[in-house]
């Protein structure tokens, strides 16, 4: 479709392989490879909004404090009364003893850490290919061992 719509154009590689689309008038040559030729701002992937269900999601349903997956709330790292923001920098999982303990205070007020840094979900597309970067890198170590 992109191709008939003129979004995007045939890249020509060494192979010569095509794919074939038929409807009962027309026959299309699709090739393997095709480039955009224009940007759809409807693609671009947008920053999911920093709400509980995100924040569970980003930090694996754990407490960023104790470790905790049972009974979750939001914490405000930097509180809001302290001119913390409601941002994905700045918003964790907590469970209720930990939030409760933390309370209106400062980290360095509590003594409590936190296990990650809180940072932005990641495009779907980079944390799949962080994944199989991962996979590739504990691949070739297992194939690959270091001798002593």
């Amino acid at each position: 479709m992109l191709l008939v719509t003129g979004q995007a154009e045939t890249l020509e590689f060494s192979s010569t392989q095509h794919w074939e689309v038929r409807s009962p008038s027309v026959v299309l040559q699709i090739p393997d490879h095709i480039r955009l030729t224009s940007g759809n701002p409807e693609r671009h992937w947008k920053l999911p909004p920093v709400n509980r269900r995100e924040v569970f999601r980003r930090d694996n349903h754990t407490c960023q404090y104790c470790g905790s997956t049972k009974h979750l709330t939001l914490d405000h790292v930097i509180p809001r009364s302290k001119g913390g923001t409601h941002t994905w920098d700045n918003v964790v999982a907590a469970c209720e003893k930990c939030n409760s303990s933390k309370g209106d205070r400062l980290l360095h007020e509590t003594g409590m850490v936190l296990q990650t840094k809180p940072k932005a979900p990641m495009h779907p597309a980079l944390a799949k290919l962080s994944e199989g970067i991962a996979f590739a890198e504990q691949f070739w170590k297992e194939q690959h061992p270091v001798d002593p």
